[in-house]
């Protein structure tokens, strides 16, 4: 198919998937067949426009004119094809997995939560796709109203305050700071259109520009910089599929993608040198991934600690961007990648034990390594990833974020993400080993979670090891992004 009919049809398969879904709501097995089937179909669609994005080009698709130099309009540049790739391939894995543990755990409204899958994965291809920031704003949004809806799945009353703290923080954020900031853009730019080198150069200057830095950082909510992270942690509640796409698919890759993309696209690494605007980006970066660190040191229920793991690990994306580095950008680009594999993999850990155990705290672990050793097996190659240390992806992403910083002189970044992997092995490393040579809890199940859990976990696993091995495309992708600047 042509560039332009692929973007259309990666918009729309989900879209379509969820009438599907929703067609087949009474009848299981075909409405899990159809989210299997447009899961599938959006990868080959994305999978389509690899080789031109290799290639150097870059597809557009004009949607819809609003208003006279406001489009709807899709551009698909390197950054975008990472994000967009690692959504659409996660899905289907995560889609593998949520058939075993939905059914397993006898959770309800099976069908809402397939829907509500789909349509935040037409809203993160959206974003991936977004050839402006009118367009990305747009998709952002539709993105925290589907989710919500997975936030609050269980009905419960903590569900609900969780999903009232996740809509009122995103919806809060994105409203009050991210709407003036598009809006203060377009009235000095006269445009919203992503460009290579940015578009607010000459536009804007001085304490301004940093300003206008402030209020893009924290209307992307999704990126979960502190303080305004307290949605990620609340959201916990959610069935473990949910976590996994908060955390590594759609919801926080969407949040962190946009930070590289206005930090590359709308000011540019020059501007934001020239006016030393990002240097208080740097400290706040530096603070959440260090404090996230040292929160999650201390909780003993496991999805907790994977949560402010992953507030930590988003931090490492910003702290990367507000080096200003090529190199680091690079290792920005590298770690939506390797964090969405190794968290995936831990979150759907997670969920195995819960299904085959129901155990939910770190302290309750002892042995399980030997009851369920494929989980385990899975859970420490993840940590290792999230630690930074070979042969996982985690390692190649950090090597690149730490050489930008080197290449800069930025000596604060460098011993913030020393001091971060250390803290990263003192909380993943005691449970690997509580799970391997402690000895075993009698209550521990006899076996593993369902195939498809386990399979889907060991598939993510694996691809965290074979994209250290195999870098090329990822990186040839990640490299573009500065080449075109």
């Amino acid at each position: 198919m042509n560039t332009q009919l692929a973007m259309m049809m990666t918009i729309l398969v989900p879209i379509i998937g969820a009438v599907l879904i929703r067609l087949c709501s009474a009848r299981p097995n075909l409405r899990e067949a159809m989210t299997l089937l447009t899961a599938l179909l959006l990868l080959v669609c994305v999978g389509s426009l690899l080789p031109a994005v290799l290639d150097g080009h870059q597809p557009e698709l004009l949607l819809l004119e609003t208003i006279p130099g406001l489009p709807l309009f899709f551009k698909l540049e390197p950054l975008g094809m990472i994000f967009a790739l690692v959504a659409s391939s996660l899905w289907i894995v995560n889609s593998v997995y949520s058939i075993g543990y939905m059914r397993s755990n006898n959770e309800h409204h099976q069908t809402r939560f397939y829907i509500c899958f789909a349509v935040a994965l037409a809203s993160s291809m959206g974003i991936a796709l977004a050839g402006n920031m009118f367009t990305l704003f747009v998709f952002y949004e539709v993105l925290t109203l589907s989710t919500y809806p997975l936030v609050i799945h269980k009905g419960t009353p903590e569900a609900k305050r969780a999903g009232r703290t996740y809509l009122g923080i995103l919806m809060g954020t994105s409203i009050g700071f991210l709407l003036l900031a598009v809006l203060w853009t377009w009235s000095v730019s006269g445009t919203l259109d992503f460009q290579a080198g940015g578009i607010l150069a000459g536009n804007i200057q001085g304490p301004a520009v940093a300003l206008l830095l402030f209020l893009y950082m924290y209307g992307l909510g999704k990126a979960a910089l502190m303080p305004i992270h307290r949605w990620l942690p609340a959201a916990m509640v959610a069935p473990t599929p949910v976590s996994a796409l908060l955390h590594a698919v759609a919801v926080v890759k969407a949040g962190v993608f946009s930070v590289v993309k206005v930090v590359v696209y709308i000011f540019g690494l020059d501007l934001l040198n020239s006016v030393s605007a990002s240097q208080w980006l740097l400290y706040m970066a530096s603070f959440t991934v260090l404090t996230a660190s040292v929160i999650a040191l201390r909780q003993d229920n496991l999805k907790r600690r994977l949560a402010y793991s992953t507030i930590s690990q988003l931090g490492y994306v910003v702290l990367a961007c507000a080096v200003l580095a090529p190199l680091s950008i690079i290792g920005a680009g590298l770690h939506i990648v390797a964090h969405a594999f190794g968290k995936i993999t831990l979150f759907f850990a997670a969920g195995a034990i819960y299904t085959a155990a129901h155990k939910t705290q770190v302290s309750e672990l002892d042995g399980i390594g030997r009851a369920m050793p494929w989980t385990m097996t899975a859970f420490a190659i993840g940590s290792l990833s999230m630690i930074g240390l070979p042969p996982t992806a985690g390692f190649i992403s950090k090597w690149y974020m730490l050489l930008g910083a080197l290449s800069v002189d930025q000596y604060i970044a460098v011993a913030v993400m020393v001091i971060s992997t250390l803290l990263n092995a003192g909380y993943f490393l005691p449970i690997v080993y509580r799970a391997f040579f402690k000895p075993a809890d009698q209550s521990h199940p006899h076996g593993e979670a369902p195939l498809s859990m386990v399979v889907a976990l060991s598939f993510t696993a694996a691809m965290t090891v074979l994209i250290f091995l195999f870098p090329q495309t990822v990186l040839s992708l990640a490299q573009q992004i500065v080449e075109l600047n």
